[in-house]
């Protein structure tokens, strides 16, 4: 799972940390840091933090390395 974040879209309104404390935390009251590559085990916090973004600054792209393969036999690259 890897996430990212539009520092320019979030406000600091702290949803995704309350949320996901392990991997969002806010620096002050405005400075938003989080782990880019979250571990699974956190995938239920993270997907509830970027729904509840009221700005909808929270992308989570949930692909995992097993459509890899299928991919490549598509584009005939091996």
């Amino acid at each position: 799972m890897k996430l990212v974040v539009d520092l320019n879209r979030c406000q600091g309104y702290a949803q995704c940390a309350f949320l996901a404390p392990d991997v969002f935390a806010m620096h002050g009251d405005e400075a938003l840091l989080y782990n880019p590559q979250p571990d699974d085990a956190q995938r239920e916090y993270v997907t509830r933090a970027a729904t509840a973004c009221p700005v909808q600054a929270i992308l989570v792209d949930s692909l995992d390395d097993a459509s890899a393969p299928a991919e490549e036999e598509k584009s005939g690259v091996r």
